[in-house]
Parts: C-alpha cells; sequence; structure tokens
C-alpha cells in the first residue's frame, strides 16, 4: 500500500468565493440507478467479485425499474423543513421510512422484480426469506438498514431492503428545494441524516475539482472541503494510501484523529466511476488499510457481509 500527503493527491483549482460551488446536489432517480447498473456491468468482466457485481448490476436494474412505477413518499410540510432547516436538522429523517407504506410498496415490488433475475443459490434462498418476512418482520429489516444495524447473521436478507429503501429515500430528497437543507454534523446527511458511502472531487461543466461527499441511502451530495476528513471533520493527520500498481483514481482518505477512512474518488481522472459501484469494486483497498488499523466510516449496505 502507498501514501500520500496532503495537496499531493488532488490538484487544487483555486475557486474563488464568488464562485463557491453549491452546498448540496440532489439526487436524479431517473438516472441514478440505470447508471449504477451500467458501471457494475463495466466492472464485473475479469474482477475476483464478477459474479456479485453481476448480481448487483441486476439489482441496481430492478431498482432502475422501481423508480418509474413506485409513488413518492410524502414530504413534511413547508413549514417544518424549514424549521428543521434553521435549527440544523435533517430535513427527511431516515426513521421516518421504517413506516413508510411507499417504502413498504417499493420494497414488495422489488421482491417481485428480483424473483425474475437469475442469481446464485445463497442469493435466492436470501431472496426467498426477505419474500416471505411479514409486515413487522418487515418494519424489523427496515430499522435494522436505517440504524445500520444489520445482524451478521442475515446481511444477504437486508441488501434486498437497503435496496428498497435506497429507491423510497432518493424519490423523496429530490423533491426537496435543494437551497433548503443546511450542514447538519460531520459525516451526516443534511437530507436524510444518513452515513456517507464515499466521496468523489467531481468534473462537471458547471463544477470541476469540487470535492462532495455522498449519501449511503438518499444519494443527495453535499459539499466537502478536500484534505479534510469526513468522519470527524479534523484537517490534522489527514494521508492518502492507495493499493500499488493500481491506477490512483480510487484511494482511501485517512484520518490519525479519528481512525477512519473514507474513500475519495477521482472523476477528473475517470469520469466513469460511480460512488456505490466503486466502492464495492474496490473492496481490496478497504481490506488493506483496514489490516493498518483503520475503520471504515464510510457505510455501504452492498459490502456489509465483507
Amino acid at each position: 500500500m502507498s501514501e500520500d500527503q496532503g495537496l499531493a493527491t488532488f490538484e487544487d483549482v483555486g475557486i474563488a468565493e464568488r464562485d463557491k460551488p453549491p452546498f448540496l446536489r440532489l439526487p436524479e432517480p431517473q438516472s441514478l440507478f440505470g447508471l449504477r447498473a451500467m458501471r457494475f456491468n463495466a466492472l464485473a468482466p475479469g474482477h475476483q467479485l464478477e459474479p456479485y457485481l453481476r448480481f448487483l448490476a441486476a439489482l441496481s436494474q430492478a431498482q432502475d425499474r422501481l423508480v418509474g412505477e413506485a409513488d413518492t413518499p410524502a414530504l413534511p410540510s413547508p413549514d417544518e423543513l424549514h424549521r428543521r432547516a434553521a435549527n440544523a436538522m435533517p430535513l427527511v429523517p431516515r426513521e421516518d421510512l421504517a413506516e413508510d407504506e411507499v417504502a413498504a410498496a417499493c420494497f414488495t415490488r422489488l421482491i417481485a422484480l428480483m424473483d425474475e433475475v437469475a442469481m446464485p443459490e445463497l442469493a435466492r434462498a436470501a431472496l426467498s426469506r426477505a419474500g416471505a418476512v411479514d409486515e413487522e418482520g418487515r418494519r424489523v429489516m427496515f430499522a435494522a438498514v436505517l440504524s445500520d444495524a444489520v445482524p451478521a447473521e442475515t446481511v444477504a436478507d437486508h441488501i434486498f431492503a437497503a435496496a428498497a429503501l435506497q429507491v423510497a429515500a432518493a424519490r423523496r430528497t429530490a423533491r426537496l428545494d435543494a437551497l433548503l437543507p443546511q450542514p447538519v454534523a460531520d459525516g451526516v446527511c443534511p437530507c436524510c441524516g444518513g452515513p456517507p458511502v464515499t466521496s468523489a472531487v467531481i468534473s462537471t461543466i458547471d463544477l470541476d475539482g469540487v470535492r462532495y461527499v455522498q449519501c449511503s441511502l438518499c444519494a443527495a451530495q453535499w459539499n466537502h472541503v478536500r484534505v479534510k476528513c469526513v468522519s470527524c471533520g479534523s484537517t490534522k493527520g489527514i494521508h492518502y494510501q492507495a493499493i500499488e500498481g493500481i491506477a490512483d483514481t480510487i484511494k482511501a482518505e485517512t484520518c490519525d484523529e479519528c481512525k477512519t477512512f473514507v474513500k475519495i474518488l477521482n472523476q477528473r481522472k475517470d469520469a466513469e466511476l460511480e460512488p456505490v459501484a466503486d466502492d464495492v469494486a474496490s473492496l481490496g483497498l478497504d481490506i488493506l488499510v483496514s489490516e493498518a488499523g483503520w475503520r471504515r466510516a464510510g457505510v455501504n449496505p452492498f459490502l456489509l457481509g465483507y
């Protein structure tokens, strides 16, 4: 494993205050999951995790179909949204989805869509168990996913619950006014309160070289200073870890203060990088960094079993 420190990893483009990037980028559910499915399929050939990446591509395709079929969870009243924003609270708390009827319908429909998909025997068994739960069992599964407390023995079953919740959460967050959410706390999504999955230095027509952190649940992205810990906010003891011989487009940003890491993707060098798919495909980096003593701060429901 190699290590780079400070600004040597990603070039500083010197953004002026007048050109300050927007704090929040809302998710775009109509394309989010379809693009993720394409990326999983592109990463799969010859990869050590090829069967799993193919499975996740199919799951993402089912999520893409679900976006076009499912209703959207209701938003709080405008007054309530403004009250939460004024008090630095997540606008649409993820915990609310545990009892949401639209999220429940997403789960039921996703199970049906995945039943049509060829998958490994173990995944098929997990799908059958997930599809057999009653209403209370579904609530328990949702609560476990939303509190990041999935039992180790049922991780595979909860992947389907997490996938359904991602669709419901993304559709709900997409309806927000992008100017309303305010910073909540380090490592907390200002929209739903979820943890990050990864961060990325982006390159678009309007924004170049700006870092955004992506929520693991609703896929909202919030602006975050580079060379600053996503988890604790420290600017001291920040280092960048990479696997020797591998393209430096994906690194682990480690923090000596809180001993955690969050991956950072350089989309300026590779525009095809996708926060969830490339996080799974770079599992080897997680293993090396974890063995070196850092704890993963990002959450990816598709990596909970690893």
